[in-house]
């Protein structure tokens, strides 16, 4: 098996996923994706394109590989930084291409040590160790997290008692159907190899994934302050949970873009 090419089928429980979905213009995010990929962008009623970047903060039961079993597995909090692509990929010679929509990973955290040196070994999806945590306080839920260099912190509660909560102010999208298509995690995740020059996919499976709309209250995201973000005003255009899902990840694939040479 190759080193860094996602090897391993793996399974976990989702006991909580929180996602926020934040606006920027497309020439913020563009460079932020690698060679094939191109930007999933959604055009607002009054004809502005945007690009978007979330966070997702995830507590999981049982993180393992499939061949595993449950009781053998971590229970971790961790996060995600990832930007919203899509890959045009070629069918058969006569079918023309079709496009897969999905993610671009920036940034992961969590706390153990073991598992960020098995993330960097094995994926790119950019692990670290971090001060991670979740609470439910009552019908609210807390999540909590201090980076080693301040420049991924994030302190966010989410109200999870208040039945199909409106979109957020300032958003973009003018429906929650619309916002339901940026809700993440999508069905893939995308990264460029660079030995084959083609792009490493990696399809999640789930069961009974219906994230449902949520009022948050975000106190910090450091994120979106630094590198590339720098001077930009992310716009909070979505935020979903989800919680009690199945959950895995599919071992990586590399497909060549529609349009590469081989």
């Amino acid at each position: 098996m190759r080193i860094r090419q996602h090897p391993l089928p793996m399974r976990a429980h989702f006991t909580d996923s929180l996602v926020l979905t934040y606006a920027f213009p497309p020439h913020v995010l563009r460079p932020l994706l690698t060679p094939g990929l191109e930007l999933d962008t959604y055009r607002a009623p009054d004809g502005t394109e945007h690009g978007f970047a979330a966070v997702a903060a995830v507590s999981l039961r049982a993180l393992r590989p499939a061949f595993l079993a449950p009781s053998l597995g971590a229970d971790q909090v961790m996060t995600g930084y990832r930007v919203f692509a899509r890959l045009p990929v070629e069918r058969t010679a006569t079918d023309g291409t079709r496009t897969l929509r999905g993610l671009r990973i920036l940034r992961s955290q969590t706390s153990s040590p073991l598992l960020a040196a098995a993330g960097t070994l094995l994926t790119r999806y950019g692990y670290e160790r971090a001060t991670l945590g979740t609470r439910r306080v009552g019908d609210r839920l807390e999540v909590a997290v201090r980076s080693p260099d301040g420049r991924a912190d994030l302190r966010v509660g989410a109200a999870l008692d208040t039945g199909t909560a409106p979109l957020p102010d300032g958003s973009p999208f003018a429906t929650l159907r619309d916002a339901r298509r940026f809700a993440g995690p999508l069905p893939y995740t995308f990264e460029h190899d660079p030995r084959s020059g083609g792009v490493l996919v990696v399809k999640a499976l789930r069961t009974s994934w219906e994230p449902r709309p949520v009022a948050v209250d975000v106190e910090r995201l450091t994120f979106f302050r630094h590198g590339p973000f720098h001077g930009t005003e992310p716009v909070l255009a979505n935020a979903f949970h989800v919680a009690d899902v199945d959950y895995g990840w599919h071992p990586g694939r590399l497909v060549t873009p529609a349009g590469a040479r081989g």
